[in-house]
């Protein structure tokens, strides 16, 4: 016969889902002693490594757009407009639920413009060259909701 351990550790790597939802009646009833405690903390580590990568690739995408919109004025849509809104407030909303990852703003931002960068090429055709080597945008102009680089919008695109 297999140790608890044992068993919990081949659900883990064949039923994830039943891995989980095992674990989570285990901590409820406090039956601490059957927890798979080695999967478990790699689980709940792997939460937070989750929620700065989110953060680091809505970033990109924001900064992205913001790029498209700085250097690619005529082809400026509504579209573009959107992303960078929905990318602003879930932006916000991420930090807002997890307010420890204000601390790692900064160096997401950085870690974000090199993806950025790459997408802005890839999306407008425009050589990479194109784009600074560095993040120009200032954090309070990343959330700031009247901050678009380069030229104004035009009113129709902006209503």
């Amino acid at each position: 016969m297999q140790p608890p351990q044992s068993k919990q550790t081949n659900l883990y790597e064949s039923d994830f889902y039943a891995w989980s939802q095992q674990q989570a009646n285990l901590l409820r009833h406090h039956q601490w002693h059957q927890l798979d405690l080695s999967n478990l903390i790699e689980e709940i580590e792997s939460l937070g490594r989750k929620e700065r990568q989110e953060l680091r690739n809505r970033l990109s995408i924001l900064i992205a757009h913001l790029l498209k919109w700085e250097y690619q004025p005529t082809k400026r849509s509504r579209r573009w407009l959107a992303t960078i809104r929905i990318q602003r407030r879930d932006i916000l909303k991420l930090l807002q639920e997890n307010p420890s990852l204000n601390s790692y703003l900064e160096i997401a931002i950085q870690e974000a413009y090199e993806n950025a960068r790459d997408l802005a090429s890839a999306e407008t055709n425009l050589p990479l060259s194109t784009f600074p080597h560095q993040c120009s945008y200032i954090l309070a102009d990343i959330f700031n909701t009247s901050f678009y680089p380069g030229e104004p919008a035009s009113d129709d695109l902006m209503e």
